[in-house]
């Protein structure tokens, strides 16, 4: 019996301790990658901008071939939008719509990750001597509940890897063509 209680008293303590961390944690969480390309923009952009590109250099794509996409009445641009069905556990059920699209600069999306909410993302394409530099980001709000923002500090190791492959995807279009 007393094993019980030290158990008890234990699992209480971490869970105490677990809601104070998680109190000192920002609600918002950012991940941004990029990767030098060497091609101009205007190579680059298409890529990004028309929503049927993104199964060509999407690294969940890739994890499930079998993912199910639907697009949108938009191929590209601001509106241009899919939504995927995925019964892999790390993809799941989703909708991105680009909300801003700045030929050759910048393109914003939202994505509804259905149960986890809304996450801004954002690709900026910077020249840079023989090239162009792309940055993807995306920022999500965890909300004020504890272990949503602890996950918060996993985001970046689990997407940002997702990111390097995604822009390494495009980066292998790209020198290839």
């Amino acid at each position: 019996m007393q094993a019980f209680f030290i158990l008890l008293g234990a699992l209480i303590v971490l869970v105490l301790g677990l809601f104070i961390f998680s109190l000192f944690l920002p609600p918002m969480v950012k991940v941004e990658r990029s990767l030098m390309i060497p091609a101009p923009a205007a190579r680059i952009f298409p890529l990004i901008n028309v929503v049927r590109n993104w199964e060509l250099w999407s690294p969940w794509k890739e994890l499930d071939p079998d993912m199910a996409i639907t697009y949108g009445e938009k191929d590209s641009g601001t509106g241009a939008s899919y939504s995927w069905k995925s019964h892999h556990r790390n993809i799941g059920n989703g909708h991105m719509t680009i909300t801003e699209s700045r030929p050759g600069q910048y393109i914003a999306t939202d994505t509804d990750f259905m149960r986890m909410g809304i996450a801004k993302g954002t690709f900026r394409l910077d020249p840079v001597g023989e090239g162009t530099l792309v940055s993807w980001s995306m920022t999500c709000n965890m909300g004020q509940h504890p272990l949503r923002k602890v996950m918060g500090l996993m985001m970046d190791k689990w997407v940002g890897q997702d990111f390097e492959k995604g822009l390494e995807g495009i980066k292998r279009l790209v020198v290839r063509n």
